[in-house]
């Protein structure tokens, strides 16, 4: 705020008093924020903090800490209730899962090359995060709407009333469909096949977990049944089966326990993190510095002009 300077020939000489240059507009502002606005500026469900107090979802801190696991935290924190301790299990297979899949992961090899430029863990870290987009880290969130419309389509969704709703078609027409319609405008089908892996070793074990929290009643496993679908009429006339990889069982473990679909890429990234997190520790303590994408011997293919002459008549005069 700014004040009059002092002046010798006042009686107030000395005195310095503040100018109040508020605009109407500024007061009228002022004047209709409450401290209940200011309150509620940021409400929310998820923290309720106080001096000697932290509560997340309403359970005291102290609680969780002596109690919850972190991956029954998480489930808490993101969807406002205890899980059960089956649910918790089946969440933490697909965290575990999907913590790393080595540099030739873009996001990893992201992450270590920024580790050496000095950008700190941190700047690592947030680099090796921030490519986790719609191509690489996102075929997760595409394969639960997928397996959601296929569901949908075959009467799986269970109803306000416990039930479900009428089939329009078969899970088996459903399934004939989007797979033709994802052939027709030649687009990937996220979640099945691997580029690196002919068999996704993760595939297996998570959907054993998977069939036994169909089998306990723990989930409904109509997720489940249209990812086993699509997987057998994406190999049919085929030599090689298109199995489907990590993408494909953490969506179906994710669909069916209730998760949205963008939850589910939030969730892996939570997992991939702690791969992004090991790996750029590893590349800070090696010692190198401004590490490419390719070691120093190698050059990258050059596809333009060869070397050519730059002639005096060609360059623009001033």
């Amino acid at each position: 705020m700014r004040t009059r300077p002092d002046t010798t020939d006042t009686p107030d000489a000395g005195r310095n008093e503040p100018m109040d240059h508020t605009s109407p507009a500024r007061a009228a502002a002022l004047n209709a924020v409450t401290t209940r606005k200011v309150a509620d500026w940021w409400t929310t469900e998820v923290s309720d903090i106080e001096p000697g107090v932290i509560r997340f979802r309403g359970y005291p801190v102290q609680d969780l800490i002596r109690r919850a696991s972190f991956v029954e935290t998480i489930w808490t924190m993101v969807r406002g209730s205890m899980p059960s301790p089956a649910q918790a299990a089946l969440l933490e297979k697909a965290l575990v899962a999907a913590v790393d899949h080595g540099p030739q992961a873009p996001s990893i090899a992201a992450a270590r090359m920024a580790a050496t430029c000095g950008v700190g863990l941190h700047g690592a870290m947030s680099t090796g995060v921030g490519l986790l987009g719609d191509v690489h880290g996102g075929a997760g969130q595409q394969c639960v709407e997928l397996l959601q419309r296929l569901v949908t389509a075959s009467g799986g969704v269970e109803g306000a009333d416990g039930g479900s709703s009428p089939a329009a078609v078969s899970l088996e027409e459903a399934v004939a469909a989007e797979v033709a319609a994802h052939r027709e405008r030649r687009a990937y089908i996220p979640g099945f096949g691997h580029r690196f892996h002919p068999r996704d070793p993760r595939r297996d074990p998570l959907l054993e977990f998977v069939q036994e929290a169909v089998d306990a009643g723990v989930v409904a496993g109509h997720h489940f049944a249209a990812a086993q679908e699509l997987e057998a009429q994406l190999s049919v006339g085929r030599e090689r089966p298109i199995p489907m990889n990590i993408d494909g069982a953490t969506a179906v473990i994710y669909a069916e326990l209730g998760f949205t679909a963008e939850l589910a890429r939030g969730l892996f990234i939570l997992s991939r993190s702690v791969g992004v997190l090991a790996h750029s520790w590893e590349e800070s303590r090696s010692g190198r510095r401004i590490k490419g994408p390719m070691p120093p011997p190698l050059l990258p293919t050059y596809a333009g002009h060869a070397e050519r002459a730059w002639a005096a008549e060609t360059a623009e005069t001033p």
